[in-house]
């Protein structure tokens, strides 16, 4: 009985598991990052492979990654990021305008490259529900290395290769998809009222919605859906 118990419990673990993208550069990246992150995570009082969240900032220029805990998320670490293009604050709208997105994202397996031209990378899946809903263009908008940008989120090498790693260790461990925030700042009332006169004002207030409703319920994201041209928000269950 107990031996079969063990196989069930181990024949669950390979279901609930899932395989990413691989070649021998992101094999490396991840193996010469995991000893670092391990020993940092367990120190961090969290375990590589649990569920992950992103929120970036432009105007900060910082990439967080929140990693689950036991009832919610705990920020791990801080990014800096190189470049995120020359469009400036304001979500994408258009095919080389040189804006990187801002709004709600997914990311799934299939969105990680480790074949990238910018070292490592993964999808962050523009245009979503809302942007196609507002008939913005683009194509392969990515958070990657190499420390360049049009319109994506380019980190240094080695930071990429953390991030890539994390991410993909949560994708094998199980979680479905990450969510990805992506803000035009940290949106408290002071820096949202900063930018009353941005035609831009009244799509980052429906932002800070999300924003906001990620620390009312716990540290946990909310689920994210869009109606009638909005985001729309309520808390995970």
């Amino acid at each position: 009985m107990v031996k079969l118990l063990i196989a069930f419990l181990m024949l669950s673990q390979i279901v609930m598991s899932q395989s990413t993208p691989s070649s021998a550069r992101s094999r490396a990246a991840i193996a010469k990052q995991t000893p670092q992150l391990e020993k940092s995570f367990m120190q961090s009082g969290l375990k590589l492979g649990a569920p992950v969240f992103i929120r970036v900032f432009k105007q900060e220029g910082e990439l967080e990654v929140w990693v689950k805990g036991k009832d919610s998320f705990k920020l791990f670490n801080t990014y800096p990021i190189c470049n995120f293009g020359f469009g400036g604050l304001g979500p994408k709208l258009a095919e080389g305008d040189g804006k990187a997105p801002e709004g709600f994202y997914y990311v799934k397996a299939n969105q990680l490259n480790p074949n990238s031209s910018y070292h490592l990378s993964f999808n962050l899946g523009y245009p979503n529900a809302y942007d196609r809903a507002h008939k913005r263009t683009g194509t392969a908008l990515m958070v990657h290395g190499n420390c360049v940008s049009v319109g994506c989120y380019a980190m240094t090498d080695a930071k990429i290769e953390e991030i890539y790693t994390i991410v993909n260790a949560a994708l094998v461990g199980g979680q479905d998809y990450f969510r990805v925030h992506v803000f035009p700042f940290k949106m408290t009332e002071t820096n949202l009222s900063q930018h009353k006169k941005s035609s831009w004002f009244s799509f980052w207030t429906n932002l800070k919605e999300g924003y906001d409703l990620f620390y009312e319920n716990n540290y946990n994201p909310p689920n994210v859906t869009v109606s009638n041209g909005s985001y729309k928000f309520d808390k995970l269950k």
